[in-house]
């Protein structure tokens, strides 16, 4: 690319990145997820602590991100970290598992937006039944609602990203005010109950062990759950302000997914009339959150709910796609992808081609229906585990080798701690651990990992690296 090809604006101010970061963080999951995965799994303390401690160590990690964006001010965010002190095959591990830490995000959010209208208009909009998968039942509607929405968000990201920016503020604003009515509404509404805190820990759990083991498997998706912070540095080259906020940014952001999940958690299971355990059998009962909610507020509170879920997904949709081109499109101006995927609109100055193409893949995410959500929810861990891993111990090698900051010891320190937190967080999903993948995720894994290794060879056959 030559000096005169057109390059990324610096259009995004401190609101914007907030926005951005704040939206990837919260997305369907904090809303389905209470009685899919964290009350069966981790009860409600377990939840709380488990959030607390992976909102924690989140916050240790983003210590070596804090370091190394001014130092690297380039899109491509842990990609160019990887590249610049590990090399290039490091470069490519790295910016491959992070493309599907990211884009697995897309469909995931477009899934739960068609699943959503069938619980907030009674399966009304769902109509023409196409197959059933692993006991769920794929609708036509669900699926074109869902393409929709990816359609949507990937015209506005491809219109620029000021106006991206503007659009993720308002959602992402809207998201958080709409959580904060439903808990304050459920701290004062006489279907509260604190006994409905019980069982503490996993419904399941026979003994202490158990209930450990309960809230390390909802730990261990922490990368997941918190993923969303790190897509700050994917857009650096778009910041028009100073890199000497980004550290309060990500703090916020991290601080409000972490309210929202455990907000989200303990009204699931303290707005119930009867014992949320009983209801978690209860397959009439499909989304657990919102049938709380319904309880607690009628249809105004489903509405206020409805809207926050809206926002969540619609900022997911729009920041995954926003991290995920320009993770992509710096891969590719580097040589570890096509170049097709470097090309920027000569309008709009944003990469046409990685935002189509992320959506074009993401439209196949809505056609295996919810069962794919669980499926998605792995993948997406494990590659930002990965990036994680990479940063922190490119920040640890950075900060001792130049010693250019006051506190470069306090930096170094962290970075290693956050570096072997993400090691902990891919062994956590081994088999035989409390996280382990189950065949469907290994197999997408496995997939994944046989076309990096196809494409990583035919890359460096034709010394394309940069």
């Amino acid at each position: 690319m030559n000096n005169n090809s057109p390059k990324l604006q610096k259009q995004l101010n401190p609101l914007a990145v907030w926005g951005l970061a704040f939206g990837c963080i919260i997305g369907w999951g904090s809303f389905f997820n209470p009685g899919l995965k964290f009350l069966p799994k981790a009860g409600t303390i377990g939840t709380v602590v488990a959030m607390l401690a992976g909102a924690l160590i989140m916050v240790i990690i983003a210590v070596s991100y804090n370091y190394l964006i001014p130092r690297y001010p380039t899109a491509g965010g842990e990609f160019a970290y990887a590249r610049a002190i590990f090399g290039p095959r490091h470069a490519f591990v790295c910016g491959w598992f992070l493309v599907i830490a990211y884009i697995t995000n897309v469909p995931m959010n477009a899934t739960t937006f068609g699943y959503m209208t069938r619980f907030l208009f009674n399966e009304k909009l769902a109509v023409v039944p196409l197959y059933e998968i692993a006991g769920f039942h794929v609708y036509l509607s669900e699926v074109l609602i869902s393409i929709a929405a990816i359609l949507l968000l990937a015209f506005f990201s491809i219109k620029g990203i000021k106006i991206a920016g503007r659009i993720q503020s308002i959602f992402a604003i809207s998201l958080a005010v709409s959580v904060v009515i439903i808990a304050v509404s459920a701290v004062f509404s006489s279907y509260t109950h604190l006994a409905d805190f019980k069982p503490f820990f996993s419904p399941n759990a026979q003994s202490t062990g158990e209930s450990i083991s309960g809230v390390i498997s909802i730990l261990a998706i922490a990368p997941w759950a918190f993923v969303g912070f790190d897509t700050i540095p994917q857009s650096c080259e778009e910041f028009n302000f100073s890199t000497k906020k980004v550290f309060r940014i990500m703090l916020i952001a991290i601080a409000f997914g972490a309210f929202v999940y455990i907000s989200n958690t303990l009204v699931a299971a303290t707005a119930m009339s009867e014992n949320y355990v009983a209801a978690l059998n209860d397959e009439s009962i499909s989304w657990l959150l919102g049938y709380s909610v319904k309880n607690m507020l009628g249809w105004p509170g489903l509405i206020i709910l409805g809207v926050a879920l809206s926002c969540a997904i619609l900022t997911g949709l729009l920041g995954f796609l926003t991290a995920t081109s320009r993770l992509m499109y710096s891969m590719a101006k580097n040589g570890y992808l096509p170049s097709f995927f470097a090309r920027l609109n000569p309008k709009t100055n944003t990469p046409v081609n990685a935002i189509l193409f992320c959506a074009a893949t993401s439209i196949v995410g809505p056609l295996f229906g919810r069962t794919a959500l669980g499926w998605f929810v792995d993948m997406s861990a494990i590659g930002a585990a990965i990036g994680f891993a990479y940063t922190c111990f490119a920040a640890a090698i950075t900060s001792k080798k130049r010693k250019d900051a006051e506190n470069w010891k306090s930096v170094h320190t962290f970075s290693i701690i956050g570096g072997v937190f993400s090691l902990l967080f891919i062994i956590m999903f081994i088999p035989g651990m409390p996280a382990a993948l189950d065949a469907p995720s290994l197999i997408m894994l496995g997939v994944w990992i046989l076309f990096g290794v196809i494409f990583y060879a035919a890359r460096k056959r034709n010394n394309n690296f940069n």
